[in-house]
C-alpha cells in the first residue's frame, strides 16, 4: 500500500502535531528553505497562494513554483514548490529534498480524505518529510508510519470562551464564521448596518478577491471579517475573536454538526502567536450554541484521537474501465483505513462508464487513463454529479477523438461568455466559479493545442471578475462614506470645524459624524473604523463647548420640556426633550427621590455642570413638592417621635398602601388611638371610614400618578404600562376589569364595578343619616345612581357596610315621596365578627341577621 521509493526509506519522517496557532506552517517553511529543494501540499488554494508569496519573498520569484488545479506558475529551474494536496507533482519524477503535507488530519474528511491519506503514506522527501496536523492524528501516524518521530507543539497563546454576543456587540477585530454563501452575505449585510462594514472571505473566491478583502480588513478599513470555514486552514489574519453564526454545515451529503476538532480548528484562528484570543457564538441562533463539554475541550485542546482514515487506491489499473472502477472501490487491507465514500470523480466515472456511447469510446490503457483524468475535473460550480457528468461528457467528445484536443474556438467562446463584470455579488461569484473550471482545463497541457494562450485568457478574465467582485462586495457590505477629509490639515482632525445642527446632529466640516443623545455623543454607526477614529478626534476638542451650550439651553428651557418617564429599559429617568440626562433613584424616603446624572454630563465644564445639577434639583422639588405634599406630610408625622406609636404605625401603613386601605387591616391601631392622635389625623386629611381608612389629599390623580413612579423608584423596577384613562383620572366609578391586576388603593371593588373609597364613604354616610334611630328605613338611591353605580353593586356596598334589606316593600307614601327603592332597609345595632356571606333566597328575602358580615364603625 506504501509506494514511496526504497531510496527514501532511511530519510527522516517527522510528524509535527498540535492545535492551531502553534506555528507549524512557519516551521515547515523554515525547514524547506534550509533544503536545496522542497514541496509542501496544502488543503486550500488560498493557503498555497499565501505561502507561495511568503517563500517568493525569501527565495525570489524565479526559484519558487505554485501548482494548483486552476493556477500554475512554474519558472524553469524552480526548486521550491507550493501546491494543493491534490496537485502535488509527485508523478513528475521530480526529486525533492524536503516534502511536507499540511493539515494531514483531513485524511478523515469524507470527500477529500483519501488524497491526504495517500500523501501521508507515499509523499516522501529525499532527506526530510514532515507531516503537519492536529494532535488527534497521532494514533494514525503511529499505525501508518511507525518510524516517524512525533513532535507535539503547544499553542503559544490562550484560547478562551467569551460567551454569546449579539452581532451589534461583537468586539472589533472579530471574524464571524458561517457555512453558506447566503448566510455569509446575510451576516455581512447586518454588520454593514451595525458596524459600518465587513470583509468577506470564502474558499470559492479567487486569490485576488480574497487578498483584496483581507487587505481591507488588515488595514483597518473594516473591523469585522465574515468567512466560511476556509479561515480554519491556516489563513493568517489579525483576528482576536471568532464568533460562530452556526455550528452546522452541509458536507455534500447532509447537514451535520461540526466535529469538535473542526470547531477547534476554526476557533483557533483567534489570537496570533503569543497574543490571546477568544471564541463564542452569535446570539439569536439556536444552532450556534456550544455545550459545556465542547467549551472545556476546545479551551484545553483535548480532542478524541482519530481511529481511522479514508483510503482509496492511488495507483489503480488502467487496462479497462471495469478494473479502474474495481480498484477505486477496493477496500484497504490496513484495519485503521476504511474505504472512502464515493467522491464526485468516481460518481461521474460510474455514470459515464454505464453510458454505451461514452463507454464504447474508452478503449486501451492510454484512453482509460485519459478518461479518468477528465472525470477528475473538480465540480467548482457544485452542480452535482449528474450535471457535472454531462459537462465531462462534452469535454470527452473532443478529447477522446481526433487529435485529442479541445478546439480553440470552443474554449475561447466559453471564456469570452464569462468575461462580463456587470451584475451583483451572486452573479459575479457564479462566473468566477465557472471560470475556475476553464482555468483548470487550461492547465492541462495535453488537453489543449495552445494551453499557454488559453490559460492567459482564463487568468485575465478571472482577474477582471475578481476585481469586480471585490468592488461589489465592498459596495454592498462596506459603507464607504467618508465622514471627513483631512487633506490639507496636516492630519490634525481637531482643526476641522465642528457644529451642532438641527436634530442634535454634530457635523464636522458640514458632514454629519454623529449626534447628541441627551449629553452623550454617539458616533454615526455607518462610519468606518478609520473614519471613526478621525471623527472622535475631531469632536473631542470641541465637545465640551458644545455640551456647555446645550446645558445653558436646558437651564433656560420651559419646565414642560423636562419630565420623569421610563428610559429605553423602562427605568424611571429624567428626560429633557425626550432624551435621557440621568436616572431617578431611591432617596431618603418615598417622596424625596434623588437625581443621578449620566456619566456623559461629566464632560461638561465645571460651572455648567454645577448649574445644571442645581436647576434639575429645583425642577424636581417644584414638580414633586406640590403633588406629593400629602405624602410628605404623612411621612413627617410618622417620623415625629412626639406622635403616639399607634398613630405613627397607622401612618406608615397608610403610606405603604398608597393612601387608602381596608379598615379591617387597621382596627387594632385605630382602637388604640387617643383623642390627640385623632385630631392629628383630621388635620392630615385622614378619614376613618366605615369600610376604608384613607387620606383624602392622596386620593387625587396627580398624587397617585407620582406615587406610582416613586414606588417604582423605591423598588428599582420597571415602570408599569400606562393605566386605563378613567382609572388614571380617578373617576368615581370605573369598570372592575380596568383596574390593575393587584387592584388600586383608591378604589373599592364591587362586583363588576369599582367605586372610589371616598365616594363609597359618602354613600354610606348618607345611609346612616337616613337611618336615624329607626329600625327600618328607606334609602334614597339617587346618590349612588348619580355616581354611575348600578343597583346590584349599590346593594353590595350597603351589605358590606352592615345594612340588610327588610322583608317589606316600601309603602305607597314612600314611593310617592321620591325616595322610592323597592325595599326597606335595616341597620344593625352592633358589630358582629366577620362571617361568610350567604346568597339571597329565591323569594328575594335575605338570610337571618346573624349570617351577614357587619362592619359599622
Amino acid at each position: 500500500m506504501t509506494r514511496f521509493s526504497p531510496q527514501y526509506a532511511q530519510a527522516s519522517v517527522t510528524a509535527v502535531l498540535g492545535p492551531t496557532n502553534t506555528g507549524k506552517t512557519h516551521l515547515a517553511i523554515e525547514r524547506m528553505s534550509a533544503h536545496s529543494s522542497g514541496l509542501i501540499g496544502f488543503p486550500l488554494r488560498l493557503l498555497a497562494r499565501e505561502v507561495y508569496d511568503r517563500v517568493v519573498a525569501i527565495k525570489g520569484p524565479k526559484e519558487v513554483a505554485l501548482v494548483t488545479g486552476e493556477e500554475r506558475i512554474v519558472p524553469p529551474g524552480a526548486r521550491w514548490f507550493l501546491s494543493t494536496a491534490e496537485s502535488m507533482p509527485l508523478q513528475d519524477k521530480r526529486d525533492f529534498s524536503f516534502v511536507a503535507i499540511d493539515e494531514a488530519q483531513l485524511g478523515a474528511h469524507p470527500e477529500r480524505g483519501h488524497v491526504f491519506t495517500d500523501r501521508i503514506l507515499n509523499a516522501r522527501g529525499r532527506d526530510e518529510t514532515m507531516i503537519l496536523g492536529s494532535e488527534a492524528l497521532a494514533p494514525m501516524v503511529r499505525a501508518l508510519v511507525p518510524d516517524a518521530d512525533i513532535t507535539t507543539r503547544p499553542r503559544f497563546s490562550t484560547l478562551s470562551y467569551a460567551g454569546i454576543k449579539k452581532l451589534s456587540r461583537l468586539p472589533p477585530r472579530s471574524a464571524i464564521v458561517a457555512f453558506s454563501a447566503e448566510e455569509v452575505y446575510a451576516v455581512a449585510e447586518m454588520l454593514r448596518r451595525f458596524r459600518g462594514g465587513a470583509a468577506v472571505v470564502m474558499g470559492a473566491l479567487s486569490p485576488a478577491t480574497r487578498n483584496a478583502q483581507v487587505a481591507m480588513y488588515q488595514a483597518g478599513e473594516v473591523d469585522y471579517l465574515v468567512a466560511t470555514d476556509a479561515i480554519g486552514m491556516g489563513l493568517n489574519m489579525d483576528v482576536e475573536h471568532v464568533a460562530f453564526a452556526s455550528l452546522y454545515k452541509y458536507d455534500g451529503s447532509r447537514r451535520r454538526r461540526l466535529t469538535l476538532p473542526e470547531m477547534a480548528q476554526i476557533a483557533g484562528r483567534a489570537g496570533r502567536h503569543q497574543r490571546d484570543g477568544t471564541f463564542g457564538s452569535v446570539a439569536g441562533r439556536a444552532d450556534s450554541q456550544f455545550t459545556d463539554e465542547e467549551i472545556e475541550r476546545i479551551e484545553q485542546h483535548q480532542f478524541p484521537p482519530l481511529k481511522s482514515l479514508f483510503w482509496r487506491d492511488s495507483a489503480p489499473r488502467f487496462d479497462s474501465l471495469g478494473h479502474l472502477i474495481a480498484d477505486l472501490e477496493r477496500a484497504p487491507s490496513n484495519p485503521v483505513l476504511k474505504p472512502a465514500p464515493e467522491a464526485i470523480d468516481l460518481a461521474v466515472l460510474r455514470r459515464l462508464a454505464d453510458d454505451p456511447h461514452v463507454g464504447a469510446s474508452v478503449r486501451g490503457t492510454a484512453a482509460v487513463r485519459r478518461f479518468w483524468s477528465v472525470c477528475s475535473l473538480p465540480d467548482f460550480q457544485h452542480r452535482g454529479a449528474e450535471h457535472h457528468a454531462s459537462f465531462v461528457s462534452q469535454l470527452w467528445q473532443h478529447l477522446g477523438q481526433g487529435r485529442g484536443h479541445i478546439p480553440v474556438d470552443f474554449i475561447a467562446r466559453r471564456i469570452a461568455d464569462l468575461d462580463q463584470v456587470q451584475g451583483d455579488v451572486e452573479k459575479l461569484g457564479a462566473r468566477i466559479a465557472a471560470i475556475r473550471t476553464w482555468s483548470y482545463v487550461a492547465q492541462r497541457r495535453d488537453w489543449l493545442a495552445d494551453p499557454a494562450e488559453m490559460a492567459g485568457r482564463a487568468r485575465a478574465v478571472e482577474e477582471r471578475l475578481s476585481d469586480a467582485l471585490h468592488k461589489a462586495l465592498a459596495q454592498r457590505f462596506v459603507d464607504r462614506r467618508t465622514a471627513v477629509l483631512l487633506r490639507g490639515l496636516g492630519g490634525d482632525a481637531s482643526l476641522l470645524p465642528v457644529t451642532l445642527e438641527e436634530g442634535d446632529a454634530i457635523c464636522v466640516d458640514g458632514e454629519p459624524i454623529g449626534k447628541l443623545n441627551g449629553f452623550a455623543f454617539v458616533v454615526d454607526a455607518q462610519a468606518r473604523l478609520a473614519d471613526r477614529k478621525l471623527l472622535l478626534a475631531a469632536a473631542d476638542r470641541h465637545l465640551p463647548g458644545l455640551l456647555a451650550k446645550r446645558a445653558r439651553m436646558l437651564i433656560g428651557d420651559d419646565a414642560s420640556s423636562v419630565a420623569i418617564a421610563g428610559d429605553d429599559r423602562g427605568k424611571p429617568a429624567l428626560l429633557w426633550r425626550g432624551q435621557r440626562i440621568g436616572q431617578i433613584v431611591r432617596g431618603a424616603s418615598l417622596a424625596f427621590p434623588k437625581f443621578q446624572p449620566d456619566r456623559a454630563l461629566e464632560a461638561l465644564p465645571r460651572a455648567e455642570y454645577e448649574a445644571l445639577l442645581a436647576h434639575v434639583a429645583g425642577w424636581i422639588e417644584a414638580h414633586l413638592g406640590q403633588s406629593l405634599a400629602p405624602v410628605r406630610a404623612l411621612t413627617k408625622a410618622a417620623e415625629d417621635r412626639r406622635c403616639s406609636g399607634p398613630l405613627r404605625a397607622l401612618l406608615v401603613q397608610l403610606i405603604d398602601s398608597g393612601g387608602a386601605m381596608p379598615r379591617v387591616q387597621a382596627d387594632g391601631l385605630i382602637s388604640a388611638l387617643d383623642p390627640a392622635s385623632r385630631q392629628v389625623l383630621q388635620r392630615l386629611g385622614v378619614r376613618l371610614g366605615s369600610l376604608d381608612v384613607f387620606c383624602a389629599p392622596m386620593i387625587r390623580p396627580e398624587c397617585q400618578r407620582q406615587l406610582g413612579v416613586m414606588r417604582t423608584v423605591q423598588s428599582g423596577g420597571v415602570l408599569p404600562a400606562p393605566a386605563d384613562p378613567q382609572v388614571a383620572a380617578l373617576r368615581t366609578v370605573v369598570a372592575a376589569d380596568a383596574l390593575p391586576p393587584a387592584g388600586h388603593p383608591a378604589y373599592r371593588l364591587l362586583g363588576d364595578q369599582a367605586l372610589r373609597v371616598d365616594m363609597a364613604e359618602k354613600v354610606i354616610r348618607a345611609a346612616h343619616d337616613r337611618r336615624g334611630q329607626a329600625a327600618s328605613f328607606v334609602i334614597d338611591p339617587a346618590l349612588a345612581i348619580s355616581m354611575g353605580l348600578s343597583a346590584a353593586n349599590a346593594d353590595r356596598l350597603m351589605r358590606a357596610a352592615g345594612f340588610r334589606r327588610d322583608g317589606a316593600k316600601a309603602s305607597d307614601k314612600e314611593k310617592n315621596s321620591g325616595a322610592a327603592p323597592l325595599w326597606r332597609w335595616r341597620g344593625l345595632a352592633r358589630k358582629r365578627p366577620p362571617q361568610a356571606a350567604q346568597p339571597p333566597r329565591p323569594d328575594g328575602h335575605f338570610a337571618a341577621l346573624a349570617d351577614w358580615k357587619v362592619a359599622i364603625g
